[in-house]
């Protein structure tokens, strides 16, 4: 299985990059281990069709899988209570 182009938006990456030193390596390493499996153990695909999205800690990513273009875009990495929120 070939793997997938893993993007982040620009709205996801700063979201990252407030977050504390430690947390932000454990949230990537799991972002980029979306290309090799885009569902891995313990995502949940999302209600309405929004995508999907994996616990890291405290902090979950959301993302969205295009399997056509094999592509997975992170659209929203946020704590736990904040995630689900409307910006």
């Amino acid at each position: 299985m070939a793997a997938y182009a893993v993007e982040i938006e620009s709205s996801a990456a700063k979201s990252l990059m407030s977050i504390s030193r430690a947390d932000q390596t454990r949230i990537a390493r799991r972002i980029k281990a979306l290309g090799e499996e885009p569902r891995p153990a313990g995502a949940q695909k999302l209600g309405g069709g929004s995508g999907w999205r994996i616990r890291v800690g405290d902090y979950r990513v959301v993302y969205l899988i295009e399997d056509t273009i094999r592509v997975v875009t992170v659209t929203r990495v946020a704590h736990r209570r904040s995630v689900y929120r409307r910006l």
